[in-house]
């Protein structure tokens, strides 16, 4: 039994990072072997005895870490970690002393984030949806005189905006840190980005990076284990604030140049920085450092010491959380967590200003900005003098003027407002707000996943800003996806837009080619109805439980969508403002505008809401109407028919309600109320006993409405058939225009049926139920075809493949199931971080989207079997993959051709399972009752078929022109290059050596292809009957069309003649290569007809050996035509008695 306890410490400083032999570095030490396995941040414990030769088992460890053994070797895997222990083999005997550093006998630490085996089927593409969703602060670098880029973190990358372009997105940093960003700062177009040291889980570093590409790499000091959670760079310096030191590089070489460790002070905080580093103007080599006891240090980074301390004005104001240098000089402002704001002169020690914010007004304050282009402050706004306060606890941004004594003259309510975190959102506010230099615009962001710019108005009477430009995203988790249905009159778009809703009461359009085109849905302008309300302004007081999100429509829980009378851009807005059930100024319900210009699209429900609203998706805003049910009661679930003109609202309480999208107005209803004349009719039926037994259908009129929750909605492509389906557990297939129950299958005894989802080209509807199943049924018969088991929690959402053929299915266990339809089998599964809440396919079939309970991105797959072949064989439990997420910048992720030709890590059968599923390329044919194709591409062989047409048609029309002579003094070219010319040697002339080079190349190339078919066909030829073929027609398929054409027209004799055409008898008798064995004898025979039917007295009996090879090709030519017809003709018999009606 090996003793791992054994340690070795080598003493040998180095740089952190991992050695190319295998050695594991921590701490600026280089370890042996044995001591990585404590690299990992869990403690691993082994529970059984190794010994060499053990087969493969499984150990259970108390921690997250993987162990497997294999053999004499070990596997190690944290899927927390960045570090990754890959491979070590193992000996009865600990290694000591040196003996531990052979090289075969080292563990591997890869400094990099581990890669499980992805899906066969579906490869990781990329994330978008993300601007700001960390709380790392934005950083922003000015580009000359015309604008500003702004760069935001998104976790392991990060994004650049550009200001003059209205926010663009410009780069995408690659490639990924190996763990979250916790810091950055930007400075003559490169960007520093901190990042590493939470938990211990990895140790820290910064990288550089320049037009989103990485630059340089910081030298990190050997014993760094602490986060950076501040950066800047002033000068020849980069000071980076970790939470009890501060490192010191310089800007010029990026090397480590100190540490600098403030003194211990007493009480539980010692020396903690509680936050704010900053340098102040004119202070060579100063930098100002807020501390946890609400002291300031000034401190001299080149000679490491201690300048100064200023001490709090109060031992209760708490520790700092925000500095920044005020415009003048030697002016800081100082915040604190009792919600103080001390403008301190640091040259003086002496308190200028003292400021507090009211109650309500960011009481937290973590970031603080001073106006810098000399407006804003005084009476009348000339002055300079204005700064800007908020807190990540709130939305707001505080305006202060800091003339006679300061004062709050405007406050910026819901800046950012994310939601509550009561209602599952996110939780915090403001990350940073930041005046941009010499400008009046301020830059924000949230945690709302925001990045907004806003700008002072000169000629305006308001000291609060107008918004200028703004990139966001969800706000929350995504809780639906779909893709944007297919649009006649724009086939272009089909599946390159994604509609999503979130538990930000939210609906978002998202654009896979251009993500500037990306937006939200507009719910006829918030802001202005708070405004209107008095919720917003330069008011100073506001109600704190006041929300923005309570003017919102509530979270939405269903949705549907159909483009087919989609309005676009010049589609009729609504007149009585959104979901207000006017159609225009004519009066209510007047549809004729819109019957021209098109109506909405969409249609929502949401959480505890009667009414379903409808939405332009062309427009990008909310429509006109609110459709209410029937009962009263919530809305769960919606449908809008294919034809763009109907929508269908289903209630908790049951009712089924049709809408006209046009004119608002009520259609049906599902069961439809009898009126009169039906009531006299059924009680006319009632009477009648035996004529009522006789003639009364299964469902009577009025008859048959849910008694639970609707849970699903769909209407066939013909608008004849309504289906529904309920919390009950039965699905009621109702007429469309008659509103009566047709029929019913009922499920109710065995399960409740959750939601549906139609794949109208195969009329298959495929149903979730409770009991973690999901079930098809056929639309046109109404019977139940398939039942898929295996998911092992709830299932969250499900949909079909683009052509029907797989169901995807994501449920509470975080895996990802693809069931094949056809066999039921579960042909794929994956599982991935956090549970997976929303999915969607294109149409296309390029594309899964998902969506996950943890992040407020969306992530795309891409779908290999479109460019590859992916095994589809049944896979049991055992087999389900861990896989990676998509990330914003695609790094670890695959593009569509990366995706397409990587089958090394994908999971694809290796080993034994070759031989279950073997690709096309490793099988000649499926069976030999089968005639198959070769692999070519069509036109090659269609062009040596046409060869003698295509060159006639080629044909120069006249003969080339000599060029123009040149001067005397220049030598004439030849295909570009000088002429060779002849040399003389001892009077004799004789070919120079390029010249003989040439012709020798020229003469190989032209013999070449004609001296190895020969050699092929010689061969052949001398097996006869036991002879392969394959060699010789290789070869000939694999030359182009005209060296094709030229190795058949220049067989030599009769004898090359037969062998060729046995050669082209065998293949065809083993049915390959069909269409190339017709396309060589066709090519054959026009060049060889002559030879085949003219007279030879000499060589007779060898052209009656060829006549009969021919005989032979012809017969069995014949044989396979004949087996052709038959199967041909079965096949068309029985497809005719599927189709008859007998």
């Amino acid at each position: 039994m090996p003793r791992l306890k054994e340690r070795t410490d080598t003493s040998e400083t180095s740089h952190r990072r991992t050695t190319s032999k295998g050695n594991a570095v921590m701490y600026g030490k280089k370890l042996p072997v044995w001591d990585a396995l404590f690299v990992i941040p869990h403690r691993v414990e082994f529970k059984k005895a190794w010994r060499k030769g053990e087969p493969s088992t499984l150990l259970p460890i108390p921690t997250r870490p993987m162990v497997r053994v294999e053999s004499s070797d070990i596997w190690i895997h944290d899927p927390s970690s960045a570090i990754v222990v890959e491979k070590s083999e193992m000996t009865n005997d600990p290694p000591r002393g040196e003996a531990a550093a052979s090289p075969a006998k080292r563990l591997k630490v890869a400094h990099q984030f581990p890669q499980p085996r992805n899906s066969t089927i579906f490869a990781p593409f990329r994330t978008i949806g993300l601007v700001s969703p960390t709380p790392v602060p934005f950083t922003s670098l000015p580009l000359g005189k015309t604008t500003f880029q702004i760069t935001t973190s998104v976790g392991h990358c990060l994004h650049t905006y550009d200001l003059r372009r209205g926010l663009r997105l410009v780069f995408i940093t690659r490639p990924q840190t190996p763990a979250p960003i916790t810091a950055t700062v930007a400075r003559k177009e490169r960007v520093l980005a901190a990042w590493g040291g939470e938990g211990a889980i990895q140790a820290p570093g910064i990288w550089v990076f320049q037009r989103g590409r990485k630059y340089a790499e910081l030298g990190m000091p050997n014993n760094s284990s602490e986060p950076v959670k501040e950066l800047i760079v002033f000068g020849s310096w980069i000071v980076g604030r970790c939470l009890t030191r501060i490192e010191v590089w310089k800007s010029a070489n990026y090397e480590h140049y100190t540490t600098i460790t403030p003194l211990a002070s007493s009480g539980p905080t010692r020396n903690t920085l509680s936050g704010g580093v900053c340098n102040v103007p004119t202070f060579l080599n100063k930098i100002v450092v807020g501390k946890q006891d609400g002291g300031v240090d000034i401190w001299n980074v080149s000679t490491g010491k201690l300048v100064y301390t200023v001490f709090p004005p109060d031992l209760s104001s708490g520790a700092v959380t925000s500095i920044q240098p005020a415009t003048a000089l030697s002016l800081v402002a100082i915040a604190r967590t009792d919600g103080s704001i001390v403008i301190h002169d640091i040259q003086t020690d002496r308190v200028i200003t003292e400021l507090r914010a009211q109650s309500g007004h960011n009481a937290n304050i973590t970031s603080i900005s001073f106006r810098t282009d000399g407006y804003g402050a005084g009476e009348d706004g000339q002055e300079s003098g204005l700064m800007a306060t908020a807190g990540n606890d709130g939305t707001d941004v505080t305006i202060w003027d800091l003339h006679n004594g300061g004062r709050v003259v405007g406050v910026l309510h819901g800046a950012h407002n994310p939601p509550s975190s009561v209602h599952g959102g996110v939780s915090g506010g403001i990350s940073k707000v930041e005046f941009l230099p010499g400008q009046d615009v301020m830059v924000t962001s949230g945690l709302d996943n925001a990045l907004k710019t806003w700008i002072f108005d000169a000629n305006s009477l308001s000291t609060v800003p107008q918004i200028l430009h703004s990139r966001s995203g969800h706000a929350a988790p995504v809780t639906l996806l779909d893709f944007l249905p297919t649009n006649s009159e724009d086939a272009d778009a089909t599946g390159k837009w994604i509609l999503s809703a979130g538990r930000d009461q939210s609906l978002w359009g998202w654009s896979i080619r251009q993500d500037g085109q990306s937006g939200e849905l507009s719910q006829g302008g918030i802001r202005k109805k708070a405004k209107k309300l008095g919720l917003l302004g330069s008011s100073l007081e506001i109600d704190s439980s006041t929300n923005l999100d309570d003017l919102k429509a509530p979270k939405i829980t269903c949705f549907a969508c159909s483009l087919n009378r989609d309005g676009g851009m010049g589609a009729v807005p609504s007149a009585g403002g959104i979901w207000a059930n006017v159609a225009s100024k004519k009066g209510t319900h007047d549809a004729s505008d819109s019957g021209m210009t098109g109506w909405e699209s969409i249609v929502t429900g949401h959480r505890g809401d009667k009414h379903a609203r409808t939405w332009f998706w062309g427009r990008k805003r909310a429509g006109r109407w609110a459709f209410e049910t029937t009962d009263g009661t919530e809305v769960t679930s919606v449908a809008v028919s294919s034809c763009g003109t109907f929508a269908l609202v289903g209630s908790a309480g049951g009712s089924i309600s049709m809408f006209n999208l046009q004119s608002g107005l009520l259609r049906q209803r599902f069961p439809a109320p009898l009126n009169p004349a039906q009531a006299q009719k059924l009680k006319l039926e009632q009477s009648d006993l035996t004529q009522a037994s006789r003639n009364t259908p299964r469902f009577r009129p009025g008859t048959g409405k849910h008694r639970k929750a609707v849970t699903g909605l769909l209407v066939d492509p013909l608008n004849r058939t309504v289906v529904s389906c309920g919390i009950e557990g039965k699905i009621k297939f109702w007429d469309m225009h008659s509103g009566v129950l047709q029929d019913e299958i009922d499920w109710s005894r065995t399960t409740a049926i959750t939601a549906a989802r139609y794949y109208m080209p195969s009329d298959l509807v495929a149903f979730s139920c409770d009991d973690l199943s999901l079930r098809v049924i056929d639309l046109e018969t109404k019977k139940l075809v398939r039942e898929l088991w295996g998911s092992l929690g709830q299932i969250n959402d499900f949909c079909f493949s683009n052509d029907g053929r797989w169901i995807i299915a994501a449920s509470m266990d975080s895996v990802i199931r693809v069931w094949d339809l056809p066999t039921a089998h579960l042909i794929s599964a994956f599982q991935v971080e956090s549970p997976c809440t929303a999915l969607a396919f294109s149409d296309t079939g390029e594309y899964l989207a998902t969506a996950h309970a943890d992040s407020v991105g969306i992530n795309l797959w891409n779908n290999r079997t479109l460019f590859t072949h992916v095994p589809t064989r049944k896979i049991g439990d055992e087999e389900i993959m861990r896989a990676t997420l998509p990330t914003p910048s695609g790094e670890r992720g695959q593009g569509l051709l990366s995706a397409a030709f990587d089958e090394t890590e994908q999971g694809f059968p290796e080993e034994d399972d070759v031989l279950i599923d073997q690709s096309p390329a490793d099988i000649d044919t499926l069976s030999n009752d089968l005639l198959s194709l070769s692999l070519i591409p069509k036109a090659r062989w269609q062009t040596l078929l046409h060869l003698q047409t295509i060159k006639a048609r080629n044909k120069p029309t006249e003969p080339p022109k000599a060029p123009e002579k040149a001067p005397f003094f220049l030598p004439s070219l030849t295909n570009g290059r000088p002429e060779p010319k002849d040399v003389v040697t001892n009077g004799v002339s004789r070919p120079s050596a390029d010249n003989h080079t040439l012709s020798h190349l020229s003469r190989a190339t032209t013999s070449s292809t004609q001296s190895e078919f020969t050699a092929h066909l010689g061969t052949f030829a001398h097996q006869r009957q036991d002879g392969d073929p394959d060699p010789l027609l290789t070869h000939l398929s694999a030359l182009a069309p005209s060296a094709a054409d030229s190795a058949i027209r220049t067989l030599a004799n009769l004898d090359e003649m037969t062998a060729f055409v046995q050669a082209l008898t065998v293949r065809l008798r083993q049915r390959r290569d069909y269409e190339l064995v017709q396309t060589w004898m066709s090519v054959f025979l026009r060049c060889h007809g002559d030879v085949i039917v003219g007279q030879d007295n000499e060589n007779e009996g060898v052209k009656e050996a060829l006549r009969q090879a021919l005989r032979g090709w012809r017969q069995e030519q014949g044989r396979e035509g004949r087996r052709l017809d038959e199967l041909m003709g079965y096949c068309s018999g029985v497809a005719a008695w599927l189709r008859s009606t007998r």
